[in-house]
């Protein structure tokens, strides 16, 4: 597995040695504690070498590393090198899948974030090596980067400013369900190279995701619709309300302007497995391991005061 110390990964590697799989597990530092069962091995997936020494003797890699948000302008052309070299070393190494977690297509002209997820699926895709991509949206759980972004709008902001674009839809995944599509992708039938969506059980747009997650911490956050404010200018909120990482919450949100929807479920139906969380359910758990507290800090208290005094008046009227 590449990228186990992230997110993703973090969640997937007990689920994989529960179900019995040997697991050997990539890092650039020292291993994390309290890893039973793990075989980690020091390895930069950037260099051949260290590609070749990891995939020694392994049937089957995940490909959970991304680059985006390290703060670099050319992270896109990075990935799709990482991406080609793991490829060309899987093949070397006699691996018979590759397992890619990327993100869904949009409705029209994807972002750089999404256009490069894309083209590091089709890049492993490519290969002589049978792979699958599985794409998802926004993923729901403690940890994740778009899900702490909404939670902090949606627990910081006094009052709701709603451009546009924040109709736009999507089917939010519980990180629980993202999990059990990630194992089964090694048993699923796999003749050539496939992708598939993988959506969670609910469609809903961005201001229902802001307003649900609200509510679950007993806020009723008054809203107001601003149809002149572009996603690029919305993103400049993130730098005072989110304490993630903001050249990544940017690209996120820019890759929000239009509908994020699946083609299908298919895949679902294909390893006999139906989502399990809601996205509200998902919500409350996230919230939940986080032992989420409302409460602001620094800029962000700053930004409330202000905002409390120039539109809550307004909004009663």
């Amino acid at each position: 597995m590449t990228g186990a110390t992230g997110f993703v990964g973090r969640a997937l590697l007990p689920a994989l040695v529960e179900a019995g799989y040997g697991v050997r597990a990539t890092t650039r530092g020292r291993p994390p504690h309290n890893t039973a069962g793990i075989d980690w091995v020091t390895c930069d997936i950037g260099r051949k070498a260290d590609l070749d020494r990891a995939l020694t003797g392994i049937d089957a890699v995940f490909f959970l590393v991304h680059s985006m948000g390290n703060g670099a302008h050319d992270y896109a052309q990075t990935e799709q090198r990482v991406a080609t070299q793991l490829r060309e070393a899987a093949e070397r190494a006699g691996v018979t899948r590759l397992v890619y977690l990327g993100g869904v297509a949009p409705a029209s002209e994807p972002s750089e974030h999404l256009q490069s997820r894309l083209a590091v699926g089709e890049l492993l895709r490519a290969g002589a090596v049978p792979a699958v991509e599985l794409r998802a949206s926004m993923i729901i759980g403690n940890g994740s980067a778009s899900w702490q972004i909404v939670r902090d709008l949606a627990m910081r902001l006094p009052a709701m400013l709603l451009p546009s674009w924040t109709a736009s839809r999507t089917c939010p995944i519980a990180i629980e369900d993202v999990v059990v599509a990630l194992v089964r992708a090694l048993e699923v039938k796999l003749p050539v190279s496939a992708w598939y969506d993988i959506p969670g059980p609910d469609t809903v747009s961005g201001r229902q995701i802001l307003s649900t997650i609200a509510s679950l911490n007993g806020r009723r956050v008054p809203s107001v619709r601003v149809p002149f404010l572009s996603v690029s200018l919305s993103s400049w909120w993130l730098k005072l309300v989110t304490g993630a990482d903001f050249s990544l919450a940017r690209e996120l949100v820019l890759g929000f302007k239009t509908d994020l929807l699946p083609a299908d479920a298919r895949y679902w139906a294909e390893i006999d497995y139906q989502p399990r969380w809601s996205f509200e359910a998902a919500a409350k758990k996230a919230l939940r391991d986080e032992g989420w507290r409302p409460g602001l800090r620094g800029v962000a208290g700053k930004l409330e005061e202000a905002l409390v005094q120039l539109v809550s008046p307004r909004l009663r009227k």
